[in-house]
């Protein structure tokens, strides 16, 4: 064996050695985060006894652990899961590290979809419409996206002059509807575009992860393309034999896919996606075939993180997962990028 072989062996190890580490870091913060919260601290070892069947729980223990905790974890993990792998991609197909999933117009499409149903007040399942109304006008951008992908003249950076328009415009759409809107919709449109974990139930977190498990796999395959557009630019990716635009715009179609779905159902949500594939390079390096599961475990473990703490920082007052993350991660990832000056590139 040369040595160029046995180091390369080496360094793939210790790359699968620390996501496996992250793996078991980010389930066992998830077991603590089911024994903590505002309403009763039950405490690692004792949640840990009562989900492993070693301990009978009492009525009370069993509702706050599966009926209020467990739904809105499972729901932390399936969102950060999505939105990381979403960033990770769309930072990979642009060649840009500071895009993240807002970049792509899709969340400002959901916020304008949930402001039509509030304001205009869709009496029938109010719930209900905000969510079926926010994925509309996702996928609406998603289309946009789509006719977008169809030009041959399109590049890189119209994808995000594009995305950046939509959020102009869906913006100030917004802000005219909230300006007549009433007291009662100005407190809910604005509790919606806050990020919570709150809203979505049991039922609707199992449904968002198995869809996002089903979209998932598809992410991984674009893992060679990314690697050679990264490596050399869509010059040398068609020399491979990868078609730059196509790849680009099914990447995107599918980020704004596994970006819609999530924040339909939580509001708001955006620091994920453009911290945990940052995070995850420092840890696992530029290749894309890791850097996909390593974004993927990173979000999920942010975002556990952060709701985990603001629930307990002021309890009983629960503060929104979106501006945990706003205020936690912010300075984490100026601090990050301070300390690795020029290894964040894509």
């Amino acid at each position: 064996m040369d040595l160029i072989t046995k180091s390369h062996i080496e360094k793939t190890g210790r790359q699968i050695r620390l996501l496996a580490g992250l793996l078991f870091l980010t389930l066992f913060f998830a077991l603590f985060s089911l024994g903590t919260g505002s309403s009763n601290n039950l405490g690692l070892v004792p949640t840990m006894k009562i989900i492993f069947g070693l301990t009978e729980p009492t009525g009370l223990q069993s509702d706050i652990i599966w009926r209020l905790r467990f739904p809105r974890v499972l729901m932390a993990i399936v969102g950060g899961v999505a939105l990381a792998t979403a960033g990770a991609l769309m930072q990979g197909c642009l060649g840009n590290p500071l895009v993240s999933p807002l970049t792509l117009g899709v969340a400002s499409g959901a916020a304008l979809g949930a402001a039509f149903a509030i304001i205009l007040d869709f009496s029938f399942i109010p719930e209900v419409a905000i969510v079926a109304n926010a994925f509309l006008f996702s996928l609406i951008v998603v289309g946009v996206i789509i006719r977008l992908g169809s030009m041959r003249s399109v590049s890189a950076e119209s994808y995000i002059l594009v995305g950046i328009a939509i959020t102009f415009i869906a913006g100030a759409i917004v802000s005219t509807m909230t300006y007549f809107a009433t007291d009662a919709q100005l407190s809910q449109l604005t509790h919606w575009s806050f990020g919570s974990l709150s809203r979505p139930t049991l039922t609707d977190s199992v449904i968002i992860g198995f869809l996002v498990l089903s979209l998932l796999p598809m992410g991984l395959i674009f893992a060679w393309d990314l690697n050679a557009m990264a490596l050399g630019g869509d010059d040398f990716a068609i020399s491979t034999g990868v078609d730059p635009r196509i790849t680009r715009r099914n990447i995107l179609i599918l980020s704004a896919l596994l970006t819609s779905i999530i924040i339909s159902f939580t509001g708001l949500i955006g620091f994920v996606g453009l911290a945990a594939p940052h995070m995850s390079r420092l840890i696992i390096g530029n290749d894309y075939r890791k850097l996909i599961p390593c974004s993927a475990v990173a979000g999920a473990l942010l975002m556990l993180f952060a709701d985990t703490v603001g629930r307990t920082l002021f309890a009983p007052v629960v503060i929104p997962v979106g501006i945990m993350l706003s205020v936690i991660g912010g300075p984490i990832f100026m601090y990050l990028l301070m300390k690795h000056k020029g290894g964040m590139g894509v």
